[in-house]
C-alpha cells in the first residue's frame, strides 16, 4: 500500500481555486455529462468566461485533469487566455497521462500544455492545507464516469487521507466520504474556492477525532 507521504509534495496553501474537466473542444461532452450547452463553440466560450469571471490574474488555480480533447492543437489554446498561474494534475484524457500516454506522445504535447500556460504535475500529489493532510489526482478512491472503475492501476491508494478529484462529471458537489469531487459539472462550470476544500478538511478533522474517541476502550 502507498502511503500519502510517499507521493510528490505539492503545496496546497497556495491555492486559490481548484476545478477538473473542463474538456475544452470536447464536441461530444455536453451530451455525454448533460451539458446546457447547444455547441462546443458555445460551452468553449462560455468555460473561459465563467473561469475569468471567478479567477484573478494573479490567483493560482488547481486543475485535476481533462483540460481539452478534441483537436489538441486547436482546443488546447484555448486555455491560453485563461486567468491565473496554473497548475494541471494530469487526466486520462491530457497528451500528458502517463496512464494513458506513451513516453514520445508526452515528450511531442508537454511543450503544447507549456506554451498554452501549464505547469505540469505528477498524476497524484500530497500535501497538506493549513496543516491537514491532503492528496489531489484526477481520479477517485473510487468511482468512475463509467460502470467499472477505470485506470486502477493509476489511482491513489486509500489509506484514509482526504482526497480531492475529478473524473467521474458527477453533478454532486463536494464530499463523498473522505473523497471530494470538484469537477466543473458539479461547480456551474467554473473554478470552485479552495477554501471550500479547506473547511471540508477541517470537518474530516473532526470526524477523525470523533471516530477515534469513540472507538476507545469501554470502562465498567
Amino acid at each position: 500500500m502507498t502511503a500519502s507521504s510517499d507521493y510528490p509534495t505539492f503545496d496546497f496553501d497556495q491555492v486559490d481555486f481548484v476545478t477538473s474537466d473542463t474538456h475544452f473542444g470536447h464536441a461530444r461532452i455536453s451530451e455525454l455529462a448533460g451539458r446546457p450547452f447547444s455547441s462546443v463553440e458555445k460551452m468553449d466560450a462560455e468555460l473561459v468566461r465563467r473561469w475569468n469571471e471567478a479567477v484573478r490574474p494573479d490567483d493560482v488555480v488547481l486543475h485535476l485533469g481533462d483540460v481539452a480533447l478534441g483537436s489538441i492543437q486547436h482546443s488546447l489554446p484555448l486555455t491560453a487566455g485563461l486567468h491565473g498561474r496554473r497548475f494541471l494534475v494530469p487526466g486520462n484524457h491530457d497528451r500528458v497521462s502517463t496512464a494513458t500516454q506513451s513516453r514520445s506522445a508526452i515528450e511531442r504535447f508537454t511543450p503544447l500544455y507549456e506554451d498554452a500556460g501549464w505547469t505540469i504535475l505528477p498524476e497524484v500529489v500530497a500535501g497538506s492545507r493549513g496543516g491537514r493532510r491532503l492528496i489531489a489526482s484526477h481520479y477517485p478512491y473510487r468511482g468512475d464516469s463509467q460502470e467499472v472503475d477505470r485506470h486502477v492501476s493509476h489511482r491513489p491508494v486509500d489509506g484514509g487521507t482526504p482526497l480531492i478529484h475529478g473524473h467521474t462529471h458527477s453533478r454532486d458537489e463536494g464530499p463523498n466520504g473522505n473523497q471530494f469531487h470538484v469537477g466543473v459539472d458539479a461547480f456551474k462550470y467554473a473554478p470552485m474556492p479552495f477554501d471550500l476544500i479547506e473547511a471540508w478538511l477541517a470537518t474530516c478533522s473532526r470526524q477523525t477525532t470523533e471516530d477515534q474517541r469513540g472507538s476507545g476502550p469501554i470502562h465498567p
